[in-house]
């Protein structure tokens, strides 16, 4: 019996210690391929590169098949499912990123992108990330995701869902447990600072970033990652319309009708 396939891939790029301790924890549950962004791709969302050509490298730093791309995490997942493997994955898995996916910062991340661009395909999807950008301690983490994949590999969600899995802040001495939830409101605000070239005395910012606090209720990612729990968020794209608006339909057509 073939085993399934699982395409592992982050946006922290192909050389991320994350990456590594992901595919070396989920070997035994299938076949494990990585695809990955050659450098960092933090924060790069969805996009995708159609103004410069795309490259494909082998890499040879970890003991999997894996493999490079010199662009996004969407732009690997892409060039992962149309030309590199020889047969549609059971699952992807993005991560282990260093730093939260939680709230609306999913909107930003690369780490999730990954798993969008298969969702939208209908392919199964999971990211994992760790709260802590300094010092990330992801086998946290691995105590958690076997057991988690394995579920999505017998029991796949609804088509156009992905799980999104954030692991609390190393100040909580222990896991709690893993919480099904909402995602929370928080996001990433911008923090601009304004710096001088030294010599050129030319003006420009860097955007900077702080967090967005919102009153997030207690069925939030945000509210059990605080209490020391491990959230999983299952996200659904493949619906985009807002159907409260399209209750009020009848007025809003006769609006747009008008003009």
């Amino acid at each position: 019996m073939q085993k399934p396939l699982i395409l592992v891939t982050n946006d922290d790029g192909i050389n991320a210690p994350g990456i590594r301790i992901l595919a070396e924890t989920l070997s035994h549950l299938g076949d494990v391929v990585i695809v990955a962004p050659h450098t960092e791709q933090s924060a790069t969302g969805l996009g995708i590169t159609i103004r410069q050509p795309l490259k494909i490298h082998t890499y040879t730093g970890h003991s999997f098949e894996s493999y490079s791309v010199t662009g996004t995490p969407a732009d690997s997942v892409k060039m992962a499912l149309s030309v590199i493997l020889k047969r549609t994955p059971s699952l992807i898995v993005s991560g282990i990123n260093r730093g939260s996916n939680h709230g609306r910062n999913i909107l930003y991340s690369g780490t999730v992108s990954a798993v969008i661009e298969g969702s939208l395909r209908e392919i199964p999807g999971a990211a994992f990330s760790c709260w802590d950008l300094e010092n990330t301690q992801y086998e946290r983490a691995t105590k958690h995701i076997p057991s988690i994949v394995k579920y999505l590999l017998e029991h796949p969600l609804t088509p156009g869902t992905f799980l999104n899995v954030n692991f609390p802040s190393n100040k909580h001495p222990e896991i709690k447990g893993v919480k099904l939830t909402r995602q929370g409101k928080q996001y990433w605000l911008e923090n601009p600072s304004n710096r001088s070239h030294p010599t050129e005395n030319d003006t420009y910012w860097w955007l900077g970033s702080k967090l967005a606090a919102y009153d997030d209720l207690d069925d939030s990612d945000v509210y059990w990652l605080n209490q020391g729990y491990a959230t999983a968020v299952p996200v659904f794209v493949a619906e985009l319309t807002h159907n409260d608006s399209m209750g009020r339909k009848s007025h809003f057509e006769s609006f747009l009708e008008a003009l």
